[in-house]
């Protein structure tokens, strides 16, 4: 739940960063000229990383919404090295969608800088090096806002050679030979693979024989179509109640699945109808749950700014730890009995949050929607270029 002063703040940083991020030049006579030359080197930027890493003519490009935790920056990294160890032949790179997040790591906020870079600057670089079999990998959680954007618009525009930096000969080439791997929760059978994956392991299925297990999701703002993102948090909470009752799934921004709507289902159990868009989604949840202890987990790939702040603040009295703690019951947001922490500073895995994508059985579930990608290239289910035929 972000509170109105966390949200003008973050307003005022994407202002500043979408700015700063293509435009960087003094406002004067010359300023088109000045954003076109920082576009161009932002760009040779990220030409010259994929000249001097590729090895291959196949291609997969991970997007995520991105980060400004170090610990994300490491959950990141051992997703390349997991990717590039199960898809031999294949060239691994990951790009970040927020402008923000880009521009913070590029600084290098307590921690060494980085370059990430957007998809739409990586996928030219990917065209002009002449790759010919392309699978962009969306790390999101659910089919909602961002990976619709990564979808709809970054890989759109690269085939349809929306700049024009592609000849039509290497439009023609890459027909039927791009892909997209979808998120992590893309329809329902997913929701229940994942509900399976997430008991099995061990602080979880340790964690919910004690009491309370809450995983807190993103979500999307209602009123926008990503009613076939937002569901899916539903879903998925069904299917865990389905292994226990303990279970509970709410989201940072989604009507009537915020903390405090998840702590009326856990003191009042009873049925409720949930409306995601237009859909009427019916939910029971049987008597009310006495446990007195719970533990919280974020249900994104990775833990960052909403898991350490919105989830997990002792000091914000909005924060799902401390509204379960005022709610009379005991709670942990951190833990000690994670075991695959990817943190430098914390790989015992003390006071640690675990992002969705620190544990090695879900960044299988993800790999598992790459391979399907991969699978659809060459055949009538992979991207289609627009015809470069001359009409001459």
């Amino acid at each position: 739940m972000i509170n109105k002063i966390k949200f003008l703040m973050l307003a005022m940083m994407a202002f500043v960063a979408s700015a700063t991020f293509i435009a960087c030049g003094d406002d004067d006579d010359d300023n088109n000229n000045s954003k076109q030359s920082n576009y161009e080197k932002y760009q040779q930027a990220v030409n010259q990383t994929v000249n001097s890493q590729k090895k291959s003519d196949k291609v997969i490009l991970l997007v995520a919404f991105g980060s400004t935790w170090e610990q994300a920056y490491d959950t990141f990294d051992q997703v390349v090295a997991d990717y590039k160890a199960s898809f031999s032949g294949w060239d691994v790179y990951l790009s970040f969608s927020s402008a923000i997040c880009i521009n913070n790591a590029r600084a290098g906020e307590n921690v060494a800088p980085k370059d990430y870079y957007d998809p739409e600057h990586w996928l030219t670089a990917i065209g002009l090096a002449g790759y010919k079999q392309i699978v962009v990998q969306s790390l999101q959680v659910i089919p909602g806002e961002e990976y619709r954007r990564v979808r709809d618009s970054y890989v759109k525009d690269f085939m349809n050679n929306r700049n024009g930096d592609f000849t039509d000969a290497y439009m023609k080439s890459i027909d039927r030979q791009v892909a997209v791997g979808t998120p992590l929760l893309a329809d329902e059978r997913d929701t229940k693979i994942l509900a399976e994956t997430l008991n099995n392991e061990k602080d979880i299925s340790a964690a919910v024989k004690e009491g309370i297990v809450a995983f807190m999701g993103h979500g999307n703002p209602e009123g926008y179509d990503y009613y076939g993102g937002n569901v899916r948090y539903l879903q998925l909470e069904k299917e865990l109640r389905d292994l226990n009752t303990n279970y509970y799934v709410g989201t940072v921004d989604m009507d009537e699945t915020y903390v405090d709507d998840v702590l009326e289902h856990i003191k009042e159990g009873g049925a409720f109808t949930f409306y995601v868009g237009d859909v009427p989604v019916p939910v029971d949840y049987g008597s009310a749950n006495t446990a007195k202890k719970a533990q919280l987990y974020p249900l994104m790939s990775i833990a960052g700014d909403h898991a350490h702040n919105d989830m997990a603040d002792d000091e914000d009295e909005e924060s799902w730890y401390s509204m379960f703690n005022a709610a009379g019951i005991e709670t942990n947001a951190y833990e000690t009995n994670f075991t695959e922490a990817c943190w430098k500073k914390n790989k015992s895995g003390d006071d640690y949050i675990p992002g969705l994508a620190e544990r090695s059985a879900v960044r299988k579930l993800w790999m598992q929607h790459t391979d399907y990608a991969i699978r659809k290239l060459g055949t009538e289910d992979a991207l289609s270029t627009p015809t470069t035929a001359s009409e001459d």
